[in-house]
């Protein structure tokens, strides 16, 4: 049976080896190849000059390992790690950016998306201001979460569900409001109101037309009154002025007037209060009660004396002797004489 074993010889088993080289050699180039093209096609390289940026983010949405970096649209990076904070509250993103690329420290950095299901990305937009500084190697910038597609649909679900609740709430409104006004009763008093409001359009067109009328033909009249009403301001006008120069010219003698009559007025005020009282002639005559009776039948017998010169005349009363020699009163007091003529 030892003819049916094959030998090996040497040169076999080089040729083999041969092979097995040949294949890992070939297998290592084609895993190099296609590093440098997925390198390539993300815009850096390992031969390329790089410096690091980081970038931190409360959400990192969907954006992966090897994700490009824009600034203003053109590659100039890629982003190379993804590392979560201790705690959890944000995200830091490892940017490789290339040595020839210098972004400000006023630069935009926001996630974005290529198309609506599309990879993301960090795009960066450059500030308008050039005199600030650039971003050294190691430093970090802060970046906005990116825009939630499925928050966004949760919020519209909700905000829809209140806008169908509101239309309900609406529905039900439209639906008392048609119950309670419009209803027979309602109806017929809007229509009385209608009624109502067009019978006081009518009068109040009337009565502009009466007013129209009447400005038309009495405009000559209103014309004479606001010429009237025109000259009487201008008269007052100068009348004040008049008063006013009267008044800035006579101002002493007008308070020289003022305190006389303030004076006389209380030299009146002390001699009524001396009357009152039965101070002086005039007091004491005030005070005595029979003196004034006999000063009042003095006075009333001087009217009558002078009603009879005024009616008989003084040459009558001199010259014509009386038949009887009249007889005194017995109250005293003198009675006007009958006429003898």
């Amino acid at each position: 049976m030892a003819w049916l074993i094959p030998k090996h010889t040497s040169s076999d088993m080089d040729k083999a080896r041969l092979e097995i080289r040949v294949g890992l050699f070939v297998a290592v180039g084609l895993v190099l190849v296609a590093l440098l093209l997925v390198n390539f096609s993300k815009g850096v390289t390992r031969f390329a000059g790089t410096y690091e940026l980081y970038l931190r983010t409360t959400d990192m949405g969907g954006i992966k390992r090897g994700a490009p970096v824009l600034m203003a649209g053109y590659p100039i990076g890629n982003v190379t790690d993804l590392s979560l904070s201790s705690r959890g509250e944000s995200v830091r993103l490892t940017l490789q950016i290339k040595k020839e690329f210098f972004v400000r420290t006023n630069a935009l950095f926001v996630i974005e998306q290529s198309g609506f299901l599309g990879d993301q990305f960090v795009a960066i937009y450059p500030g308008a201001n050039l005199d600030v500084r650039f971003f050294q190697p190691g430093e970090e910038a802060v970046c906005p979460p990116p825009f939630n597609l499925q928050q966004t649909a949760r919020e519209a679900s909700g905000f829809i569900r209140r806008i169908d609740q509101t239309a309900k709430k609406l529905d039900g409104a439209i639906e008392d409001i048609r119950r309670l006004v419009l209803n027979e009763e309602t109806l017929v008093q809007v229509s009385n109101t209608l009624s109502s409001l067009q019978a006081i359009s009518q009068r109040a067109e009337n009565a502009v037309v009466h007013v129209d009328d009447l400005v038309t033909t009495q405009t000559p009249l209103v014309s004479e009154s606001v010429s009237n009403i025109a000259f009487f301001s201008r008269e007052l006008r100068g009348f004040s002025e008049h008063l006013n120069v009267l008044l800035e010219t006579q101002s002493g003698e007008i308070t020289n007037t003022l305190k006389s009559i303030e004076s006389a007025a209380e030299l009146l005020n002390h001699l009524l209060v001396d009357l009152r009282a039965g101070k002086g002639a005039a007091g004491r005559l005030l005070a005595d009660e029979q003196l004034a009776e006999d000063l009042g039948q003095i006075a009333h017998n001087l009217s009558i004396t002078t009603s009879n010169l005024n009616q008989f005349g003084l040459w009558r009363m001199l010259w014509k002797r009386p038949t009887a020699t009249p007889r005194e009163p017995a109250d005293g007091r003198l009675r006007a004489p009958k006429d003898p003529f």
